[in-house]
């Protein structure tokens, strides 16, 4: 559980700060279109989870790791930074974007809810390596 704490503070902490920073280089939510620069912004969740599911593996499950667990694993990682981000997104939109802008920060909270939940399977098939055979 301590994987999973620490991978998802740093997750939402990379997140938030993503927040902060595409506003200080001028690009807001506040229109209906995504700027290119934003796509980037999956790359946090994805580097941070892949080296988080690693690291798991190795130490805490000594090389051998199911599908689901690692499955498992990675949703612990995405809740706890996905509750960190929306925190920052709600003092974003709070105090420094401060407008109406809830419909398109919900859209893409949806979005990166999506890419999250694709990332963890993509993440957990590449590193199971324990077949759980029926007989």
């Amino acid at each position: 559980m301590r994987n999973a704490i620490l991978s998802g503070i740093f997750i939402g902490v990379l997140s938030g700060l993503w927040m902060f920073a595409m506003h200080s280089f001028g690009i807001t939510p506040s229109t209906d279109t995504v700027a290119p620069i934003e796509y980037f912004s999956f790359l946090i969740p994805a580097i941070v989870l892949f080296f988080a599911i690693r690291s798991y593996r190795i130490h805490d499950c000594k090389g051998k790791m199911g599908f689901l667990e690692a499955l498992l694993q990675s949703f612990k990682i995405l809740l706890i930074g996905g509750g960190i981000a929306v925190f920052g997104a709600i003092l974003y939109i709070s105090y420094v974007s401060a407008g109406n802008n809830i419909r398109d920060f919900s859209g893409r909270i949806f979005g990166a809810l999506l890419v999250g939940v694709i990332l963890a399977f993509a993440v957990s098939l590449l590193f199971h390596n324990k077949s759980n055979k029926v007989d």
